[in-house]
């Protein structure tokens, strides 16, 4: 990119700016009357790359034209078929080249382009551009094609009932699903481009009419400032957007499923596409949303409030309970009903460490287990995490290392973590696990109380795009607990999630349709 500045005589400005392509609107290098000169150029930015492919031939066995594409972006077999078998075959005198795309050319879509940075954009990502002899513009053709990946199942959430397919790497791909879901015209996709050598295209996707302006704006700025060589997943653009970059707590929500965008777009939010990656980005999100599954709306709301209730009680354990084991044995014997105390002094009689040291081998041993399983190949890396955590855990009690108890409390631990819908805020509670686990260590019940106290006050801090992580509960919305605490039936959700101050499009369907027979019958 830095040689298309040389070569366009432009001016040299801070690094990050030097290197981003200008817009189509730029005027500063239009292109040459003389074709020749325009594909010299071109030749020179692509200079020591093989895969541009550079196709001279003659309009109408008479006129000299050039086609710029590159290999395995474009669609050779359209390009042969569609393009070039038709303007080199005999035709009428006096005929214009944009004439010849009207009679000649079965293409649907073909742009004009008037800059060296308009042809290297179309190049980029897979247009092949047509120069024309004694015209000093260029033309883009629409026959980008390159391999992808047929929409799947999301392996990161999967459930039991509702869509199966999940989002894809090809971005266009995704906003088709968008589209096939939310077919209102109200639904908006505004394009980004980030990274002055990748030149990623980031989508911002909303509903106008329902989006909070003041949060759409936000998005738009915070997207806007990010300078950067390339953006290779949406996990790049995540760090630049949040918050609070050191808090563990993710301030972004993530999601490879088109109907959780989607419900997160009519309720107000903003869905950020990457290309590239099948990871949504979703702004702003709470606690609670993270805590939350798709799949809650898809079950009988009786069962989805017991699930949530089961959720939020073995989070707090996957957090706590090694914690309490440590802090109960090394501080607060007398809690512990004496049959059972006789029966964990017994197991921990020939253990050499303390009750800390002891849960730390444990919960680092099975961390290690678990990340080993995860990289592993399909087809070895659930035997391995099972098979070794058993294994281990059985050689370690025999051993004497560590004792019965804790293996049962760290596996417990471990099976609550798995209850955690996503990823990254389950990240979040096995990182504070061991912090808590120290200052149970030290001060047992009151260190205990003393982290869960600090993590409050941080949740109480953080925020979303503004919006209070803890919302509804801080600051408090009563309104708005029918869907946090449980799930309330669809018939008493009319309302949509409160996000700001601001007057917002509050309704979402119409009152009083609670089911039941017709009582004037």
């Amino acid at each position: 990119m830095r040689n298309l500045h040389r070569l366009l005589g432009q001016s040299k400005k801070p690094y990050f700016r030097s290197v981003q392509q200008p817009s189509r609107a730029a005027t500063t290098s239009p292109l040459s009357n003389d074709q020749q000169t325009n594909v010299e150029t071109l030749r020179k930015i692509y200079s020591n790359s093989v895969d541009v492919v550079f196709r001279s031939f003659l309009i109408g066995g008479k006129t000299q034209a050039t086609l710029i594409y590159i290999e395995g972006l474009s669609d050779t077999e359209e390009i042969n078929t569609n393009l070039l078998r038709p303007l080199m075959e005999e035709f009428e005198e006096g005929l214009s080249l944009r004439q010849l795309f009207e009679k000649k050319v079965n293409i649907s879509k073909i742009d004009a382009l008037s800059t060296y940075e308009d042809c290297v954009e179309a190049l980029s990502v897979g247009k092949p551009v047509l120069f024309h002899e004694g015209d000093s513009s260029g033309y883009a053709l629409g026959l980008n094609r390159w391999d992808k990946r047929a929409i799947e199942e999301p392996e990161a959430e999967a459930g039991i009932r509702g869509p199966r397919e999940g989002f894809t790497e090809t971005i266009s791909v995704s906003t088709a699903q968008l589209r096939r879901i939310i077919k209102s015209p109200a639904l908006k996709i505004e394009p980004v481009k980030i990274g002055s050598y990748t030149q990623t295209q980031v989508l911002i996707s909303y509903v106008e009419g329902i989006v909070d302006k003041n949060i759409l704006e936000e998005v738009r700025t915070r997207l806007s400032r990010i300078e950067i060589d390339g953006v290779l997943e949406s996990s790049y653009v995540e760090e630049m957007i949040e918050d609070n970059p050191f808090s563990p707590f993710p301030q972004v929500k993530t999601t490879e499923r088109p109907d959780t965008a989607c419900n997160a777009i009519l309720e107000g939010r903003v869905a950020i596409l990457t290309e590239g990656t099948p990871f949504v980005l979703i702004v702003p999100t709470t606690l609670f949303s993270l805590l939350q599954s798709q799949e809650d709306y898809y079950q009988r709301f009786l069962i989805s409030t017991l699930i949530r209730w089961l959720r939020y009680t073995f989070v707090t354990l996957s957090m706590l309970l090694p914690s309490l084991y440590v802090a109960i044995l090394t501080f607060h014997l007398e809690m512990v009903p004496t049959s059972l105390l006789i029966t964990m002094s017994a197991s921990r009689e020939s253990v050499p460490f303390p009750a800390l040291v002891e849960a730390l081998l444990m919960e680092v041993t099975f961390e290690v287990l678990r990340e080993a399983g995860v990289r592993l190949p399909k087809q070895v890396g659930a035997a391995v995490s099972i098979v070794g955590a058993l294994v281990i855990g059985q050689a370690a009690v025999q051993a004497g290392i560590v004792s019965a108890p804790m293996v049962i409390v760290v596996a417990i631990t471990g099976i609550a973590s798995f209850m955690v819908p996503r990823y990254n805020i389950g990240i979040a509670f096995r990182i504070l696990r061991f912090p808590v686990m120290f200052l149970a260590g030290a001060l047992g019940l009151l260190g205990i109380m003393l982290g869960l106290i600090a993590i409050l006050i941080h949740l109480c801090n953080l925020r979303s795009f503004g919006i209070p992580y803890l919302s509804p509960i801080a600051p408090f919305r009563s309104a708005d607990l029918k869907d946090v605490a449980m799930r309330a039936p669809w018939w008493m959700m009319n309302t949509r999630p409160h996000q700001t101050e601001e007057e917002f499009n509050q309704y979402r369907q119409a009152p009083a349709q609670k089911p039941g027979p017709d009582r004037n019958k």
